[in-house]
């Protein structure tokens, strides 16, 4: 699934030991774009916390994953990102496509033909 939104958001680095080692978990609200705009609670684990360095500010295209979880009688829903692309600053670095030329009639010709 894909959300694209613009990060409002960070919330406190979250860490702790686990049966399986250290663990590190960072939430971030991202708020999309349109008519009706939302904001969403998105979270990255793990090394991904590094790679992913997400800062307030940054538009991004997440590919996110949703699972919920019971506990206690009760339903919790976690999405989390497994994917992150800047969408403002990668294609900022690129340049723009080049344009189509436009069609100029040849001055030469006389004739009525059509071009196709």
């Amino acid at each position: 699934m894909e959300l694209k939104g613009k990060v409002v958001q960070l919330l406190p680095l979250q860490s702790g030991m686990g049966k399986k080692g250290p663990w590190k978990k960072q939430e971030f609200i991202v708020e999309t774009q349109g008519q009706f705009p939302k904001k969403v609670c998105l979270s990255v684990w793990g090394d991904k916390v590094d790679q992913f360095n997400v800062a307030v500010g940054q538009s991004i295209n997440a590919s996110i994953e949703l699972e919920s979880r019971e506990y206690n009688g009760r339903w919790y829903t976690e999405a989390r990102a497994w994917k992150l692309d800047r969408s403002g600053s990668s294609n900022s670095d690129m340049p723009p496509p080049p344009a189509d030329e436009p069609f100029m009639a040849d001055s030469n010709n006389t004739s009525e033909d059509l071009p196709f």
